[in-house]
């Protein structure tokens, strides 16, 4: 009998339905095999309140670290780094999954998958979510100041806005040679994964006039900040940080070109060497269950996974009603997710280096 209720009391937990502080005789260590769970994120990418009630809720520690890019995060996992859950975008999980770095999310424990939405379950780089669970998502466009450019001139030209010699001085461009040839090859009318020659040297010929036509400043997160205080006119960010910054400046419009753009998933997959895989499942199913997932949207701004939490947000009186990016545009057939391709990674860094230095 004690058995069965020890079976009992460990589904429970991992499942979430009952609070680990209710249970007298609970014992992280017996039921997870340790009470420490090591995490790999995004930086400024989770209300820090999750983690606390997790680790009150389980008694656990939690070691959260965090990564600037998915170079970065997987360059760690090679060099023999141990995470039990890490937070990569698609691209980067089919190649871990086609490089076997990651094992399979228990479904069992991670119940609250029927929470979230169709849309963002069953894409090309895991079609059963066999391997990862939704964290956000976004897509990539361009926050404008309104009182600067018309609104219908963005719509109208899209990418091609920043070949307007006369934005010179006054255009933020994102340092990220794949979001900046995505562009490039949208404004083309190319998919975001061309492997054609010719198609990415005219997508380089397109940066290189867009770097000769307004002389962009070239940032990263920094752009953030300085879009919400007004400094320039336009750049190209993600949705998630364009929701903060339509937020903190009514000025700030939001347009996703009508040329196509990227659609950006980030997930939650556990590792091949992860040294506590039963715990990463409960904390997984934890992240995605709407409490917890509305506290990560509402703090970061970027589109949460779970129904309910996109509803509320974006509906009335939500804390993004009305913003024009929280909500990433879906069925859009000239959209695309970025796929694996390091070769093709490889070509676009390089011609990025002479993009910088105005080649």
């Amino acid at each position: 009998m004690k058995k069965i209720l020890s079976l009992i009391l460990t589904l429970c937990l991992a499942a979430g339905l009952i609070s680990a502080a209710v249970a007298e005789d609970y014992d992280p260590v017996k039921e997870f095999g340790s009470n420490v769970l090591n995490v790999y994120n995004w930086g400024e990418y989770i209300d820090k309140d999750v983690i606390s009630r997790f680790e009150k809720e389980y008694k656990v520690k939690v070691n959260y670290s965090l990564f600037s890019s998915n170079e970065e995060m997987y360059v760690k996992l090679q060099s023999g780094a141990s995470y039990d859950v890490i937070v990569p975008s698609d691209y980067m999980i089919e190649r871990l999954i086609r490089e076997e770095k990651l094992q399979a999310i228990d479904k069992t424990v991670v119940t609250n998958l029927d929470q979230l939405l169709p849309e963002v379950m069953g894409l090309s780089y895991d079609p059963d979510n066999t391997y990862s669970v939704p964290y956000l998502w976004q897509n990539f466009g361009i926050v404008y100041d309104t009182t600067k450019i018309d609104p219908e001139t963005v719509e109208e030209k899209g990418w091609d806005i920043f070949l307007d010699p006369q934005y010179a001085g006054h255009a933020y461009m994102y340092d990220s040679q794949r979001d900046s040839f995505m562009m490039g090859f949208k404004a083309l009318g190319y998919s975001a994964n061309t492997e054609n020659e010719e198609e990415i040297q005219a997508a380089y010929n397109w940066l290189r006039e867009v770097d000769k036509a307004v002389k962009p400043a070239y940032v990263t997160d920094e752009v953030i900040d300085a879009m919400a205080n007004g400094e320039k006119w336009m750049a190209v960010v993600y949705s998630g940080d364009a929701a903060y910054i339509l937020s903190e400046n009514e000025d700030m419009g939001f347009c996703a070109p009508k040329q196509g753009t990227n659609v950006a998933y980030d997930a939650m997959v556990i590792p091949a060497n992860a040294s506590n895989p039963k715990l990463a499942n409960v904390f997984i199913n934890y992240v995605i269950d709407y409490e917890n997932a509305l506290a990560i949207s509402e703090e970061v701004g970027y589109a949460s996974p779970n129904a309910q939490v996109l509803e509320e947000l974006s509906g009335p009186d939500g804390d993004y009603e009305g913003n024009a990016a929280y909500l990433p545009r879906t069925g859009y057939e000239k959209d695309e997710v970025y796929h694996d391709n390091q070769t093709l990674m490889t070509e676009l860094a390089e011609l990025w280096i002479k993009v910088m230095l105005h080649e």
